[in-house]
């Protein structure tokens, strides 16, 4: 008797995806609809590549809790709350394992992809995003890598930001930073920037948060400011921002005066090391070596 034998041979990829794409928002055989977006854009689906495509998908097209045998919604589906555009990227990557991205609608098609559970789709948006970075977008990109926790899009946008500074502070996705993430640029040791123009990006941030969250600025900047080294700055310098910071009382009393510790005693003793240490950025003062107690 013949020796029964199997296999599972692989067609053309291309051609099944090509197939495949000619679905996507197509109204043909199309069994369920979404209305997106303010514009209430109309988008056609079907719900058996949803459903075994997306387990989020597949709860809402089945009812969520609703007890099996049940008929399942009919909809159509509000989803008020996305961009079309956005929207469309991610069924299209259900459709085809693919993705069409521009860096407009990157971050908001990464929020989805978190939001749907689609890792393959967070991995080609941060991908994309990685790319595609500038100045102008950074700071918004590592605001969405620190709320999804996506580690490696977070190191990427911090060596991006550390590289060009003083551009990279002006932009308004930095005025948009939480406090925490700034708090967290701030920490590095090779912002290109010196401390003095640190200090007024984080003022002009303070104030557009302070508008913003209708709250006092030395309530938004509490914890971004405690990264600001201010026994970097020269006496005249200090002097200078104290006179400044009693018209907004942006910086601590007691920061400050730790800061004209410093120069008193001719050390860095009484605040945390880190905050005399000079960044890749930081211009030269004569007091520095007295700082570092490494220095010659």
């Amino acid at each position: 008797m013949a020796r029964s034998c199997s296999a599972r041979l692989q067609g053309e990829a291309a051609a099944f995806t090509a197939a495949l794409r000619t679905l996507v928002n197509n109204p043909q055989f199309s069994d369920v609809t979404f209305v997106v977006g303010r514009e209430q854009q109309r988008v056609f689906a079907h719900r058996c590549v949803l459903a075994c495509r997306c387990q989020a998908f597949r709860g809402m097209l089945a009812g969520g809790e609703d007890p099996p045998g049940s008929v399942p919604p009919q909809g159509p589906f509000v989803l008020g709350n996305v961009q079309p555009e956005v929207f469309l990227a991610v069924i299209e990557f259900l459709y085809t394992n693919s993705v069409t991205l521009n860096s407009h609608i990157a971050l908001e098609v990464l929020t989805s992809s978190v939001e749907y559970g689609l890792q393959d789709l967070c991995k080609l948006c941060v991908e994309f995003i990685k790319d595609t970075l500038s100045v102008e977008q950074v700071c918004e990109a590592l605001q969405a890598a620190v709320t999804y926790g996506q580690a490696d899009l977070q190191q990427h946008c911090l060596a991006f930001i550390e590289s060009c500074t003083a551009a990279v502070v002006r932009t308004r996705g930095f005025h948009e930073l939480s406090d925490v993430v700034l708090a967290r640029v701030l920490r590095s040791d090779r912002l290109a920037a010196d401390e003095l123009d640190l200090v007024q990006a984080v003022r002009e941030w303070a104030h557009v948060s302070s508008a913003v969250l209708e709250r006092p600025v030395p309530e938004v900047a509490a914890v971004p400011v405690r990264e600001l080294r201010l026994p970097l700055l020269a006496p005249s310098e200090l002097a200078t921002l104290e006179s400044h910071n009693q018209r907004d009382l942006l910086i601590p009393a007691e920061s400050i005066a730790a800061a004209w510790r410093c120069h008193a005693l001719r050390r860095g003793s009484g605040v945390p090391s880190r905050l005399c240490r000079p960044r890749r950025g930081t211009r030269p003062r004569d007091h520095h070596r007295h700082l570092d107690p490494h220095a010659k």
